[in-house]
């Protein structure tokens, strides 16, 4: 039971971690289920290869290059937003191997998938609103934020996956009071003396 737990809350750490980059918790994976630190179902197995951490350190690094040239990364961010939520929903189906397929790939996507397409929407949404504000001049920053956060938290989730799981809830927790707020922003009347001033 604690290793059915633990294999949750690592997978649920590296699907948040996917809502800030894709292909980083991806090597993250890759390297620690090379070196037995994380196993992973028999269908994933191909992810701890020697060629697999290649193509995902390639990967990373043309991702995070990719996200520093400005209006380009708004760009990604239309690609990114269903890639996250499909490998959030991979990499929880890749370690929780031990439940049978129908609860495995149930949790995957709601647990990975959403946790995954939940955190990238903020990501999104804070991209939009600095690229709004400051023309994109503010993006850089806001990209080294999202690539420090995924990678903390990706060795968090590998190496002390208690606390990832805290920070994770934590990180869920906040986006539902976000999406809340942007919510009640979006159904905010309009002033009626703007709509029509009185005369008098």
């Amino acid at each position: 039971m604690t290793e059915l737990i633990a294999s949750f809350f690592i997978g649920l750490g590296l699907a948040a971690s996917l809502g800030f980059r894709i292909f980083l918790p991806l090597l993250a994976l890759s390297i620690a289920n090379y070196f037995d630190v994380i196993p992973v179902s028999e269908s994933f197995e191909w992810i701890g290869t020697p060629p697999a951490m290649i193509a995902l350190g390639a990967a990373t690094l043309l991702e995070t290059l990719a996200y520093f040239i400005p209006w380009f990364d708004n760009l990604l961010d239309t690609i990114a937003l269903p890639t996250a939520t499909l490998a959030g929903t991979a990499v929880m189906a890749s370690t929780i191997a031990e439940l049978d397929p129908l609860w495995q790939w149930a949790l995957a996507i709601i647990a990975g998938g959403g946790t995954a397409g939940l955190i990238k929407g903020v990501s999104v949404n804070t991209r939009l609103a600095s690229t709004a504000t400051t023309g994109g001049l503010a993006n850089p920053v806001v990209t080294t934020a999202e690539t420090a956060a995924s990678a903390g938290l990706s060795a968090l989730s590998v190496f002390l996956w208690p606390l990832a799981a805290i920070i994770v809830i934590g990180l869920l927790v906040a986006v539902v009071f976000f999406f809340k707020k942007l919510r009640r922003l979006w159904r905010r009347p309009v002033n009626s003396d703007s709509v029509n001033p009185s005369s008098g």
